[in-house]
């Protein structure tokens, strides 16, 4: 599809790696790389919304639109929101938010999570792909959907759900093949007007205890649309050790 907007929250001050948009990564400033992704998925406009003149200046000559926004937004969605207004943004205008820290996101998903919120009445949409192994289930770090059978969020949890009660009674060696185990991926699609007022929304009791902050759409009774990925998103740089390998994997 062509006519969504592609919108990258990048703050400078990440407390794990201070400056992240601008490491370098294969030589160019890391930020760079995710808008490249953003522009080969097809979007018709790509915007970074920041809150530092060091990573405008950095997307000089990039082709991406710049959105200068407050320091103190509390997520990546509430960046995105004054970036909304900024920008004037139809409150049917498509938004999908990637983040600042995907240099290898591949085009196929970023099309496919705004594909789902296109094809639905859902004001909000995400994507997920199934979960390999025991350990992964297992790993708070992952987070799990449930999705219903009309491809709707039921619920996000750090806790392995749904829990295959006989499966893993007779073992847990390997996980049960009839039961749809699904990893969350972080990449969201929303309509601009629900952007806006999701932010406005009270933070809610499950988005605490889970630290989800999708939970906070369902808990007010908003629907969320869920995609299988078409192809795997590598990891996100969250740490050195991360950037190390993003950065063997782009030379390769």
């Amino acid at each position: 599809m062509t006519g969504f907007i592609v919108a990258i929250p990048a703050r400078y001050a990440s407390t794990r790696l201070p400056g992240k948009p601008l490491l370098p990564l294969a030589g160019e400033p890391m930020i760079r790389h995710v808008v490249r992704r953003a522009q080969a998925a097809g979007a018709a406009q790509v915007v970074v919304a920041t809150d530092d003149a060091r990573i405008a200046t950095a997307l000089e000559g990039s082709g991406a639109t710049i959105a200068m926004t407050r320091a103190d937004h509390p997520s990546g969605s509430d960046r995105l929101a004054e970036c909304a207004e900024l920008l004037g943004w139809a409150d049917d205008a498509i938004v999908v938010n990637l983040q600042g820290d995907e240099p290898l996101a591949p085009a196929s998903g970023i099309r496919a999570v705004a594909n789902a919120l296109a094809q639905g009445e859902a004001p909000m949409a995400t994507l997920v792909t199934p979960i390999a192994s025991v350990d992964e289930f297992l790993n708070p770090n992952c987070v799990k959907v449930v999705v219903a059978d009309d491809g709707h969020a039921l619920y996000f949890s750090r806790a392995p759900v749904p829990w295959p009660r006989d499966a893993f009674t007779a073992s847990r060696d390997a996980l049960p093949v009839q039961t749809p185990l699904l990893r969350h991926i972080g990449i969201y699609a929303y309509r601009a007007g629900f952007l806006r007022r999701f932010t406005q929304l009270a933070p809610t009791p499950l988005e605490r205890t889970e630290s989800l902050e999708q939970l906070r759409a369902l808990e007010h009774g908003f629907r969320i649309a869920v995609r299988v990925a078409p192809e795997v998103f590598p990891p996100g740089v969250d740490t050195a050790e991360d950037l190390a390998h993003v950065e063997h994997l782009l030379r390769k």
